[in-house]
C-alpha cells in the first residue's frame, strides 16, 4: 500500500512527495520516508516539518502516529524539536544515501572598478522622467500602435528625432528618411547583410573588432585608414565604395575630424558615387565647447547618419535610428522586413515623448556636467600622481585614452587587473591590417562606475600606472 503527501504551504512553497510503503505498519512507514527524504536531500537540513494535525490529515493517520514517528527521529539526530520553533531537520545531517557532489570552485568575483569604455553611468538614468514619458506616451498612443506597427519605426518618434537632430547636430533630414533600428550594429546588419551597401568598406585603423566581424560575417573587407592628430587620412581613400567614421569624437583615440578632412570625405563621396557611415556615437557629449555638427549636413544625400541613445541614456533602451539618403529608404525597410523585431514601440513612443517634453535635453545637459567633472578629475588625479603619463584626445565623449611608455601597455593592464581594475588596452581596437606605429595606451572609461566609487576607481587606476 503506498500514500503520496505532497504540501506547500507547510513547507514555505517546496513540494514534497512521501511514499509509506513496506511492512511494520504506518508508523514505521512514516519513518523511513521521512528518514529517506532527509538522507537523499529531498528535506535539506533546517526544513521545519509540517504540524502533527497538518500532516495527519494529509496522509490519512492518527496524530499520534506522526508525533511518535518525529519523537523517534528526533531520537535518533535526525530531526531537532523546540518550543516555539515546531519541529525541524537537524543542521548536523547530510545525506547519506546520495552520491557526494563535489564542491564548486568559488565563482570569481567581477572586477572592483569597472573602467573599460563604452557603457555610461546605469545608476543616472533618469527613471522618474523617463517613466512619466512612459506613461503620458502610453495614455496618448492611438490603438493602432499596438498592432503590428511600420518596419521603418513609429513616426512620433522620427518626426521627434528629425528636428532634435536638425536643432542638435546640424542634421538635414526629413521623418520619411529616418528609419528606427536598435543601434549600431543593427544599423551595419541592415546595411550590409540586407545588401544595401557593399564592400569593400574602408574604416579607420581603431575601432570595434566587434564591428569588424560583423562586416566579415557579410563577406565586407574593411580597409583601414591611418589616423593623425586630425583625424582619419581620407585621402588615402580609393576604390571602396563607402567609408566609415567617428567624425566627431574618433573612436577610441579621440580627436575629431578636422574640417578640411570632412569637406575633403564628401568630395571622394560625390565624385565617386561612394557613401559616407557616420557613427554618432556620443556627439552630444563635448566639454571644452559646443559639439561640431555632422558631416551629415554638408550632403544628406552622400551620408548616412547612425546614433542611437547607448551612450545619452542607456544600452538596455535598445533603441537607434538611421538618417538616411531618400534612395537607400525602400531597402532599408526591406531588410528589415514587415514585422517590427528590435525596437519596442512602447519604447519609440516613450523616447519620442522623452525628446519632444525636452527631458532628453535636460538629461543630456545633466550628464555632459557631471561626465566633464569625471574628465577633469581623471586629469588632475593624472597630475598629481603620474605627471609622465598624457591624456590624448579632446575633452568628450565617456572615454579617455593615456599614452603610455612604449612596451608597457600589456603590463599595466596586467596590473591593473591585480589593482581590481579592468580597462581596455588601446591595442585590442588596432585593425589587424593597419600599418604604422602602434603606441602604447588604455582607453579608460570614466563615465561606468558609480558616482560614489569614482574615486576610489581612480585612485587604483593610478596605482597601476609604471611610474615616471
Amino acid at each position: 500500500m503506498v500514500d503520496s503527501w505532497v504540501n506547500s504551504a507547510e513547507l514555505f512553497g517546496a513540494d514534497l512527495h512521501l511514499e509509506l510503503s513496506g511492512g511494520g505498519g504506518r508508523r514505521a512507514a512514516l519513518i523511513r520516508a521521512l528518514r529517506e527524504a532527509v538522507r537523499g536531500g529531498r528535506l535539506a537540513p533546517g526544513t521545519r516539518l509540517p504540524p502533527y494535525r497538518s500532516l495527519a490529515a494529509d496522509l490519512g493517520v492518527a496524530r499520534n502516529t506522526v508525533a511518535d514517528a518525529y519523537a523517534e527521529l528526533v531520537a535518533e539526530g535526525w530531526l531537532t524539536a523546540r518550543q516555539g520553533s515546531g519541529t525541524r531537520v537537524a543542521q548536523r545531517v547530510e545525506p547519506l544515501g546520495a552520491p557526494r557532489v563535489p564542491r564548486k570552485a568559488p565563482r570569481a568575483r567581477g572586477p572592483l572598478h569597472d573602467l573599460r569604455q563604452g557603457t555610461p553611468d546605469a545608476s543616472a538614468f533618469p527613471r522618474l522622467a523617463w517613466a512619466a514619458s512612459y506613461r503620458r506616451a502610453l495614455t496618448r498612443a492611438p490603438n493602432e500602435a499596438f498592432g503590428p506597427g511600420d518596419p521603418a519605426g513609429r513616426v512620433e518618434l522620427r518626426e521627434a528625432l528629425a528636428e532634435y537632430l536638425a536643432r542638435a547636430r546640424g542634421v538635414r533630414t526629413e521623418p520619411s528618411r529616418i528609419v528606427v533600428c536598435s543601434g549600431f550594429a543593427h544599423a551595419l546588419r541592415l546595411l550590409f547583410h540586407g545588401r544595401v551597401l557593399r564592400g569593400p568598406l574602408a574604416v579607420e585603423s581603431y575601432g570595434l573588432g566587434f564591428h569588424r566581424e560583423l562586416l566579415a560575417a557579410a563577406s565586407v573587407r574593411t580597409v583601414p585608414l591611418p589616423l593623425d592628430e586630425n583625424g582619419a587620412q581620407v585621402d588615402g581613400l580609393d576604390r571602396e565604395r563607402a567609408v566609415l567614421l567617428t567624425p566627431a569624437h574618433q573612436f577610441p583615440t579621440g580627436g575629431p575630424l578636422h574640417p578640411e578632412r570632412r569637406a575633403a570625405v564628401v568630395d571622394w563621396a560625390r565624385a565617386r558615387g561612394g557613401v559616407v557611415l557616420e557613427d554618432d556615437y556620443d556627439g552630444e557629449f563635448r566639454y571644452d565647447r559646443k559639439p561640431v555638427g555632422a558631416v551629415q549636413g554638408l550632403d544628406p544625400d552622400r551620408v548616412v547618419l547612425i546614433g542611437s541613445v547607448s551612450k545619452s541614456l542607456s544600452p538596455a533602451l535598445r533603441l537607434g535610428w538611421m538618417v538616411l539618403p531618400e534612395r537607400f529608404v525602400d531597402a532599408v525597410v526591406e531588410a528589415k522586413g514587415e514585422r517590427e523585431a528590435w525596437a519596442s514601440v512602447p519604447d519609440q513612443l516613450a523616447l519620442a515623448d522623452f525628446v519632444t517634453s525636452g527631458a532628453y535635453d535636460r538629461h543630456v545637459r545633466r550628464m555632459r556636467q557631471r561626465y566633464r567633472g569625471r574628465r577633469d578629475r581623471l586629469v588632475a588625479a593624472l597630475a598629481a600622481h603620474a605627471p609622465h603619463i598624457e591624456v590624448t584626445g579632446i575633452a568628450a565623449g565617456l572615454h579617455a585614452v593615456l599614452r603610455l611608455p612604449p612596451g608597457t601597455e600589456r603590463s599595466v593592464v596586467k596590473a591593473a587587473a591585480w589593482q581590481g581594475v579592468a580597462l581596455d588596452g588601446l591595442a585590442g581596437f588596432r585593425h589587424p591590417a593597419a600599418k604604422g606605429d602602434a603606441p602604447d595606451g588604455l582607453v579608460v572609461g570614466y563615465a561606468t562606475p558609480p558616482e560614489h566609487a569614482y574615486s576610489a576607481a581612480v585612485e587604483a587606476l593610478c596605482g597601476a600606472l609604471p611610474p615616471g
